[in-house]
């Protein structure tokens, strides 16, 4: 697979990320590491936000309704997707630039 691709499927579930990791840490050129900071960072915020998220309904049913925030996530996933595809360096709205400097094992 070509580094487009991998950056591609790094978005796609924590799987996909460590395919695009593991089978391009030898040939990964500046697009994919930054997707691969940008898809990690996403994943991390998401899976945290999930999180709190389930703890806050279980001790507030009536927040239950916040969980529409996290089709918010599926929009970032998407453009970022969509960024990785066009070979686009662009941050994720709100958490991008954060992880533009994170994660320095990717490279």
């Amino acid at each position: 697979m070509d580094n487009k691709t991998l950056s591609i499927v790094s978005y796609i579930t924590i799987v996909g990320w460590l395919i695009a990791y593991l089978v391009g840490k030898d040939k990964a050129d500046s697009l994919l590491k930054y997707h691969l900071r940008q898809a990690l960072g996403l994943a991390l915020v998401s899976i945290a936000f999930n999180i709190v998220l389930r703890i806050v309904a279980s001790v507030v049913p009536a927040l239950s309704f916040l969980g529409l925030i996290g089709l918010v996530f599926l929009v970032f996933w998407i453009l970022g997707i969509i960024n990785a595809a066009n070979g686009a360096e662009k941050p994720i709205p709100i958490f991008g630039k954060m992880f533009e400097d994170k994660f320095a094992f990717i490279g």
